[in-house]
C-alpha cells in the first residue's frame, strides 16, 4: 500500500497512460494487472506497476467498473488519462463495445496504442497457424517436449547425457572453455503468445539435438516404458531431413523477428523510431530473404546453408545412435 501511495504521489496531476493485462493465477482465478506510464519532472518516461485486481470474469462492463473503482480509490482522474494499452483480446480493444471505447466515450483524448511487440507476436502466430507444414512442425516439437520433459527422470537423463557430451567436447577441444561458456541448457515449453520462447526452445533443441535423440532411443529400447510409442513417433520425426530443414528455417526467421521484438520492448523506444525500423530497407530485405517460399527453398536445398545445417543435424543423430550401441542403457521411469 505504501508503494502504491508513493507512485500516486510521484504521478501527481500529470497526464498518464493506462496499461492493462489479464491473466489467471495458479488457482485459476481471473486477475487484472494494471500499470501506469507517465513522464516525471525530469522528462524521463516512467512505467510503474500499480496493482493486481481480482475480477470474477473479464466482461468489458466488469473491467470498466473495476478500473473506475481503482481510479476512485487512488484519486486518479479520467481527464488525465491520455493513453491506453491492452492486449489483443477483443473484449478489451473492441471498436464497438470494448473497454477502450467506453473510456474514450468519457475522455476522447485517451488514445489507444496496441503494443508493437505484441502485434509482431500475433502476426507470427497467424502466419504459422495458416501454413500447415510449419504448424505441424511446431506440433511435433511440442509433442517431443511432452515426452522428454513429462518426467523428472527423463529430464535428468537428458541433462546428464548433455553434460557428458559437453565434458567430452571440452576434453577433445571441440568446445572452448571460459567464463559464461557452455552453460547448462534445458528444453522449456514455449507459449503461443510469446514467440521469443519458441526461438529459445528451437535454439536449445539444436544445441541438445544428439542428446535428445539418445534419450528417445533409450525410451524406445525399454519395452517396460509406457511412452515407447510416443518416443518412437518423436524419434521418427526428428530423424527426418524435413524436420531438420524446418528447424533451421524457422530458427533463422524467428532469429530476425526476435531482434526486432526485443528492440520494440526497450524502455527508451519511441513509437516513431519503432515505425521507422519496419520501413528500413535493410531490415525488409533481410526478412524477405529469410522468409522465401518453402518450394523455392527446397529447389535450392542442395547448395543452401540451411540444407548443410540440416544434414549436419542428421549426422549428429546418426553418430549418436551408432555410439549408443556400445554404451550401457539407462532405465527410464
Amino acid at each position: 500500500m505504501e508503494t502504491t501511495q508513493v507512485i500516486i504521489f510521484e504521478l501527481g496531476y500529470a497526464p498518464f497512460a493506462l496499461l492493462v493485462d489479464k491473466s489467471r493465477d495458479i488457482s485459476m482465478k481471473e486477475q487484472m494487472a494494471i500499470a501506469l506510464r507517465y513522464v516525471d519532472e525530469q522528462g524521463c518516461v516512467i512505467e510503474r506497476f500499480l496493482l493486481v485486481e481480482h475480477v470474477t470474469n473479464t466482461t468489458v462492463q466488469l473491467l470498466k467498473a473495476a478500473i473506475d473503482a481503482i481510479f476512485s480509490k487512488h484519486g486518479l482522474r479520467i481527464t488525465s488519462l491520455h493513453g491506453q494499452g491492452y492486449d489483443g483480446a477483443m473484449n478489451i480493444r473492441g471498436h464497438l463495445n470494448g473497454l477502450k471505447t467506453l473510456i474514450q466515450n468519457e475522455n476522447p483524448t485517451a488514445f489507444y496504442v496496441h503494443c508493437f511487440a505484441h502485434q509482431l507476436q500475433l502476426a507470427l502466430i497467424a502466419v504459422a497457424k495458416k501454413h500447415v507444414p510449419i504448424a505441424m512442425f511446431f506440433k511435433s516439437v511440442c509433442y517431443m517436449l511432452n515426452v522428454i520433459e513429462g518426467s523428472c527422470k527423463r529430464h535428468d537423463m537428458l541433462q546428464n547425457i548433455q553434460a557428458a557430451k559437453v565434458v567430452d567436447a571440452l576434453n577433445t577441444g571441440k568446445f572452448e572453455s571460459g567464463q559464461g561458456l557452455n552453460q547448462k541448457t534445458s528444453l522449456k515449453r514455449s507459449g503461443d503468445t510469446r514467440w521469443g520462447s519458441h526461438y529459445s526452445t528451437l535454439i536449445n533443441l539444436i544445441h541438445m539435438f544428439s542428446s535428445v535423440i539418445d534419450v528417445l532411443e533409450i525410451i524406445v529400447k525399454d519395452d517396460t516404458n509406457e511412452n515407447v510409442s510416443s518416443a518412437a513417433h518423436s524419434l521418427l520425426q526428428l530423424e527426418s531431413f524435413d524436420f531438420a530443414f524446418k528447424i533451421h528455417l524457422t530458427t533463422n526467421i524467428l532469429g530476425i523477428t526476435n531482434v526486432l521484438s526485443k528492440a520494440l520492448q526497450r524502455k527508451d523506444q519511441v513509437i516513431v523510431n519503432a515505425m521507422e525500423m519496419y520501413h528500413q530497407d535493410a531490415y525488409r530485405e533481410e526478412v524477405t530473404s529469410a522468409a522465401l517460399p518453402e518450394t523455392s527453398l527446397r529447389q535450392q536445398c542442395q547448395t543452401s546453408h540451411l540444407s548443410n545445417s540440416a544434414r549436419s543435424l542428421i549426422k549428429q543423430s546418426t553418430a549418436s545412435l551408432t555410439s549408443m550401441e556400445t554404451q550401457p542403457r539407462y532405465r527410464t521411469c
